[in-house]
Formats: structure tokens, sequence, C-alpha cells
């Protein structure tokens, strides 16, 4: 009977295309917000805004700008197809971890406090919609996610000045107006800086992240927030175990949400992994599930089942099986080279593929890789886009890659 069944769906299947499952269209656009840099390589860390002169000559900075590169099937692959510069670098940052669906990508320039919003709907002719600085208070943003409504949420990192309070959340709808705004700051919890977030529509729920990105001081925390009205619900420890020689309970990055759609894993900058438990109720809680091993863990992505996460400080990236959360294991590694060190990581939107940039010898290219969504296994691409090259507006240099998202098909 089960053949019988068998063979009628395929009958079924060619006799109807359109029942045949469809095969996601590849992007064929990389979007990769960056600044110009005649000295990528120099070392240039420190992190306040008295150190923006020292910043901008030491890495010999030019402008900010978001290049349009073709990643479509065929020869044209890396080819700068579009170039838009905007206002002076100090630090390009990141960007929305995927386009919207209104194809309006914010990207910023975290320590010069400015961030751009890009029209995309052209893709070869990106045009600037808006740019801005600090939102009232708040100021230096960090994260940008698009909301079931169109709107925008971004975590603001500071308020009252830079790394004088922590920030909080700011809505901002389609035209780019302010339509809500709160704080995230907590008594008895002084380090909050809002980081990262991760949208869970189904439950009404928001999970952010609180880490500095100047390192100045740690937090220990990460916050749930209620989607409808922005209040903020619960600051949830970071539980520690007594047992660990390393404080992977500090500094939550990057939360995203799984599969299905109401699951929420908090990543920390050291490493460990936790779960959200009890995401709908009142009074949720955060359970360590997982320890990459390194020291240094920064942008993941959730492809299917799987979290693939950027090991920085092991010059790897690492597919993480979640199909069960609270036991996850690892499916598969790529190691990059010594000198190279992965942060930030794209998924193409229904795809397989991966791009990759980050520090190092990827500071001035991104690198690809593939990832099966069946299995979670990895596989490099040798094909690079080298940021080294003469640009359309004059520059002739290097350039610094940092958010880079591929188009919607």
């Amino acid at each position: 009977m089960k053949r019988v069944i068998s063979r009628v769906l395929l009958l079924l299947v060619l006799t109807f295309p359109s029942l045949a499952p469809a095969v996601p269209a590849p992007s064929h656009y990389l979007f990769v917000w960056a600044m110009q840099a005649k000295h990528p390589q120099a070392s240039a860390m420190t992190m306040t805004p008295a150190d923006i002169p020292s910043r901008r000559s030491k890495l010999g900075l030019g402008k900010d700008f978001l290049a349009v590169f073709d990643v479509g099937p065929g020869s044209g692959f890396g080819k700068l197809v579009a170039m838009l510069p905007v206002g002076d670098a100090v630090e390009a940052h990141h960007t929305n971890y995927a386009e919207p669906p209104d194809h309006f990508l914010y990207a910023n320039d975290w320590l010069g406090n400015d961030t751009y919003v890009f029209d995309l709907r052209d893709p070869v002719h990106p045009r600037l919609a808006r740019q801005f600085g600090s939102v009232g208070a708040y100021g230096y943003p960090h994260s940008f996610a698009d909301l079931p409504n169109g709107d925008t949420l971004a975590t603001f990192q500071y308020s009252g000045g830079f790394n004088h309070a922590a920030g909080g959340l700011v809505e901002f709808d389609p035209q780019g107006k302010v339509v809500r705004k709160v704080s995230a700051i907590v008594p008895g919890h002084p380090n909050i800086r809002p980081y990262s977030l991760a949208i869970a529509a189904k439950l009404d729920r928001i999970v952010t992240g609180s880490a500095d990105m100047m390192g100045a001081q740690v937090s220990h925390v990460a916050q749930v927030w209620r989607l409808s009205d922005l209040k903020l619900l619960k600051t949830m420890p970071l539980p520690a175990a007594p047992d660990w020689i390393y404080d992977t309970a500090a500094d939550a990055s990057e939360p995203r949400l799984l599969a299905d759609g109401k699951t929420v894993v908090v990543p920390t900058f050291n490493c460990g992994l936790f779960l959200v438990r009890n995401l709908a109720g009142d009074d949720p809680t955060l359970q360590h599930v997982y320890d990459f091993g390194y020291r240094g863990c920064e942008v993941p992505v959730v492809v299917g089942d799987y979290l693939v996460e950027t090991m920085q400080s092991g010059h790897a990236i690492v597919s993480l099986d979640l199909h069960d959360p609270e036991h996850p294991h690892e499916v598969d590694r790529i190691l990059l080279p010594p000198d190279e060190y992965p942060h930030w990581l794209a998924l193409e939107p229904g795809g397989d593929r991966l791009a990759i940039t980050g520090y190092g010898a990827l500071n001035t290219r991104v690198r690809f890789a593939t990832i099966d969504r069946r299995t979670g296994k990895l596989t490099l691409d040798a094909t690079t886009i080298d940021m080294t090259r003469a640009w359309p507006d004059g520059w002739q240099g290097s350039a610094i890659p940092h958010g880079v998202v591929f188009s919607n098909p």
C-alpha cells in the first residue's frame, strides 16, 4: 500500500509541478557595509569618542559606504555593481542581520554614533533614505530587527552620554519616525548595555542581550520584554556554575529565535549558550545548555534546527544541532587559517550560503561557506571578495567590511 501511495504522489507531482516543493531562488546580490581604510591592519583598539581622531589617523580612514556585489550564478560573481559613500568613517559596524521585507537596511557607524538607512528596492542603485544619531537621551545604537508590523526595533547601548548609563529600545516606523522608546535601566544592575535582540512574535516577546561594545564593564544578565507595548518584563541573571574556570555567564551577546518561532537561545561572548525557559510566562529564566569551548564567540545565524556560530578565538565556524535545545551537540566545524578571526555571519534567505567577515586577514575580504540544511554540515568555499581595489568614488586601496547581507530573492 505504501508503494502505491508513493507512486500516486510522484505521479501527482509530475503531473502538477506546482505541487512540488518550491526551490528558493538564489540571492543575486550581497550588500556589504564597510569603511575605507588605508591601513586596515593598524592597531586602533581604543573605543571612546576621545579616540576618534587617533583612530581615523592610525587606520587612515575615509568614508563609510555600502557596496553591492554580484553573487548570483555565473561568471559575474564578485563583480562590484554599486557603491554609495556616506559619512566620515569611524567604525562601520552592524546592519540588520537580513534584508528586511521592505528593503530598507539600517547600517551604523557605532563609535561615530551615526546610523544610515538605505533604500534597496532597486539593489543596483542603492539610495540613502535618511540618517540619524542619538534619539533623545539614547545613543550608540547597535542592532536592528524588523517587526511584524513593518517597523524597525533598535537596541541603543547608552543613555545620557557615552557609557553613562544603560540605553534602551527604540522603535521606528517605515518612514523613520520614532514610535516608542523605553529604557533598559534596572536598579541594582548598573552594567546593562543592550546589545542585540531576538523577536518572538508568536509569544509577544523580545529578548535582548547585554554587553558593552567598548568592554569597559561586564554584564551578567539578559532581558525579556513584551513586544506589544515594549514593557520590560524580566532582567534574567545568567546562571554561573561554581566549577567553571571561565566566566561563560558574562556578556550576553546575540539572542536568536529558533525555527519553531517560540524558543530563544542566548549566546555569550565567552562562548556559553543559554536557553530561555518559560519565555511566554511571567517569570522567564535562563538555563545553561552548552559551552562551545572557545573564549571568543561572535555573531550566529539560525539555519533550520542548527545554530551556526563564529568562534573568533578558535578561527572556526561551528554548527550546533538544536533539535533538542536542552541538549545541543556539535555536528560540524570549519577551521579557518590561523590569521583569520571570524566575526559576522549572514545567511542566504532560503538558501545554503553563508557570508563571513571578521578581523586579521579577514579585515579586507568576505569569505563564503555553505551549509547542508538537513545535516548541518559546513563546507568552506574557496571564493572570496577582495575589498582592496580601485573604488568608483576614487578611493584607491582597502576597505574593512563588517555587516553583510544577502539580497532577498
